[in-house]
């Protein structure tokens, strides 16, 4: 009997470590750069495309701190950088995305945003947002796979549309006509149509003939 309770006894003392290591588990990590984007983003052919990313660092921003956005298309391992900050920006110079990074961002916020100019169905993939503010360096790597489509034009939209441009040119015909009336009325106060004028008369009539003056 007492055998058994010490295999027993035995058993939950072995129990404990491995116990000790699922707490651990569970417990959330902080850590001392955070950093935050969207799992998803939809945009449009040749509308600009804001991809957001934010982060909360314990250390106070300063100019060491460092921006990095890469790019990594559809199945494809190969990764491209696209746009570096240090202080200043430096957009990708080479690439598909050549002088279409643009700078969103505010690191005083905690804003590391880029846009990305004249989309294409070719910018679909996925955008890693990574950021270091030493001494905080260690940090989670958000992605974001960004869709890009052609904008359809549907039934309803463009009945909606048509609405919207057949009131905007009745609104332009209305203010164009009261216009030209205001103008017409303006014209008859300056000149009314029912004003008679003296008849001036010649010196004939006033004094006759001078040849047939007498003096």
């Amino acid at each position: 009997m007492q055998q058994a309770r010490g295999a027993v006894g035995g058993r939950g003392c072995a129990l404990f470590p491995l116990l000790s290591i699922l707490v651990v588990q569970g417990v959330r990590v902080v850590l001392p750069l955070e950093i935050s984007a969207d799992a998803h983003v939809r945009g449009y052919v040749g509308e600009k495309i804001k991809l957001k990313c934010t982060f909360k660092s314990s250390s106070e921003v300063t100019d060491k701190l460092t921006i990095d956005w890469t790019y990594r298309a559809p199945s494809s391992s190969r990764t491209e950088s696209i746009f570096h900050y240090q202080s200043f920006q430096y957009p990708t110079t080479a690439g598909t995305f050549r002088d279409r990074i643009s700078w969103a961002g505010n690191v005083y916020k905690g804003d590391a945003s880029i846009s990305i100019s004249n989309p294409t169905l070719k910018d679909n993939g996925t955008f890693s947002c990574a950021v270091k503010n030493p001494p905080d360096v260690y940090h989670n790597i958000p992605q974001t796979e960004l869709t890009v489509t052609e904008r359809v034009l549907t039934r309803r939209t463009a009945m909606t549309a048509w609405r919207d441009f057949v009131s905007a040119v009745r609104s332009v015909w209305i203010q164009t006509m009261k216009r030209r009336t205001d103008e017409v009325c303006e014209m008859h106060e300056v000149l009314p149509s029912n004003r008679k004028y003296p008849i001036p008369l010649s010196r004939s009539t006033i004094g006759g003939d001078s040849s047939d003056r007498r003096f």
